[in-house]
């Protein structure tokens, strides 16, 4: 079983930024997937960014070229930078790691992008 706890959620203005870390209790470099989702009040749960083994990191159309996943190998943890925040950015933001097969994620931290 893989635990996910996410960090540093809060409020920022638009057009400010916001890095979010996700520390897990595995091993990063052994797992299948990792990466981060979001979920706004109302909609489903969407993919903002993940990497995948074998395939690479992929990112949702509406943050490419302005969020970036980054992993850190040695400390098992995921981070995700968040540049030119806008308000529609707003949501709880959830680390996934896939395992053989299953899914875990942490509880989430919300990230609100307003004046």
């Amino acid at each position: 079983q893989v635990q996910l706890v996410e960090f540093g959620g809060g409020l920022v203005q638009p057009g400010g930024s916001r890095r979010l870390s996700c520390s897990a209790s595995a091993t990063i470099s052994s797992l299948n997937a990792m990466g981060w989702y979001r979920q706004a009040p109302g909609t489903q749960r969407e993919l903002v960014a993940v990497f995948r083994s074998g395939v690479g990191t992929v990112y949702a159309d509406s943050v490419k070229g302005r969020f970036t996943l980054s992993r850190d190998n040695v400390r098992n943890i995921v981070f995700l930078q968040m540049n030119t925040l806008k308000p529609e950015d707003t949501a709880v933001y959830y680390c996934k790691a896939e395992e053989r097969g299953l899914d875990y994620w942490g509880e989430g931290t919300l990230v609100t992008a307003s004046s």
